[in-house]
């Protein structure tokens, strides 16, 4: 069966580690064209990677006849927008976390894929994380005995991109860029239970000259079986990525570190090219890691998606997933910003962002 043939939107971090991606699944899936508006960027992209066509306008992309499936790591403001012209192109989706701005934005995009009968898929990496996807086989076998507490924690310096500590684009902070994550997993990790309430205290605490949204956040999620999600989500952490989860039952718990099983602790006076995600030096003490792009679950992520096209395999992460996301993240800042917890289901209207929910708690009582 042919490879899936994929067209990237977007030219950035996000980008360059969905192309590397592929790039290690030849025989499911290739990059043929990517799409920027940048000036330079997509052409310089494509020579990077060396990938046939480039274009300026994401929606030449869609009009190529050669792509099946679009990568969509666009600014969050941007993805249904996207996501609904890919969908009318007969194109497949992968769209980044998170999946929209609005509740209404993801009630459109699924819409949209469904009428056109296209797949939309939520690029959620850590459900293929090896250490991680390794946790959940022992706690669904046992080891654990009942599983009561999921923690994940994800920290680092800040975004990668200028846009995403733009509220009016990315929706909100690092509960948006990293908390997402954390939701998804929990709610994976313990078998997509039904969601009770959430629970979440967000401040910014060092970035407030270069963002209005939350660097740092503990969110607290109840599940209709008892069991209790904690995810820690910071901006504010220097020295590189940190990424790991702990899981409690009454019989046994596990730890995991996304990276730090996979890094050569090393001490370098004279300093090289690279460690790890978000370190910002490589003199002293650093970590590198290697195989970065597998311990976090990118390409086997795309060759699930790409399979999932050919109808190989059943999407474990779709626009209904990130639907589920994008309703808790609506509670979370609800929540910080009234100080309490949030019962779902929780729907509020006419929000154009979910920051507002913190930023102008008003909004989110009128929802209650």
């Amino acid at each position: 069966m042919p490879r899936v043939k994929v067209g990237i939107v977007g030219s950035r971090f996000q980008a360059d580690c969905i192309a590397g991606a592929v790039r290690a699944v030849p025989d499911e899936a290739e990059v043929v064209a990517v799409a920027s508006p940048t000036r330079g960027h997509a052409a310089s992209f494509a020579q990077r990677h060396a990938i046939a066509r480039s274009y300026t306008d994401y929606r030449d992309l869609l009009r190529d006849p050669d792509v099946e499936l679009v990568s969509i790591t666009a600014p969050n403001r941007l993805h249904a927008q996207i996501t609904i012209d890919a969908a009318g192109a007969g194109k497949h989706v992968v769209c980044e976390k998170p999946l929209c701005l609005t509740l209404e934005e993801a009630d459109a995009m699924i819409d949209a894929c469904h009428r056109a009968g296209v797949l939309l898929l939520y690029a959620e990496e850590l459900f293929f994380a090896p250490k991680y996807v390794k946790a959940k086989q022992l706690a669904d076998e046992g080891a654990f005995g009942r599983v009561h507490l999921v923690k994940q924690g994800e920290k680092h310096s800040g975004p990668h991109s200028d846009w995403f500590w733009d509220v009016e684009q990315s929706g909100g902070g690092a509960v948006m860029d990293l908390g997402c994550h954390g939701i998804a997993f929990c709610w994976w990790f313990l078998g997509r239970q039904q969601i009770k309430s959430v629970y979440s205290h967000m401040a910014t605490q060092h970035h407030q000259a270069r963002t209005q949204g939350d660097d740092e956040a503990v969110t607290i999620i109840e599940f209709a079986n008892g069991a209790v999600g904690m995810v820690e989500s910071s901006w504010n952490r220097p020295g590189g990525m940190d990424d790991c989860i702990e899981v409690f039952g009454d019989q046994g718990q596990t730890y995991a570190d996304l990276l730090m099983g996979n890094a050569l602790p090393t001490y370098s006076e004279a300093g090289f090219g690279y460690a790890v995600e978000k370190a910002a030096t490589t003199k002293g003490w650093t970590y590198p890691v290697f195989e970065e792009h597998w311990n976090y679950g990118f390409p086997q992520e795309m060759r699930h998606f790409a399979r999932c096209v050919r109808g190989k395999e059943t999407p474990v992460s779709d626009g209904e997933t990130g639907r589920m996301v994008q309703e808790v993240l609506y509670a979370a800042y609800a929540s910080a910003g009234l100080g309490r917890k949030i019962m779902l289901p929780f729907h509020p209207t006419g929000i154009a962002k979910p920051i507002d929910l913190w930023r102008m708690p008003e909004r989110a009582q009128a929802a209650l």
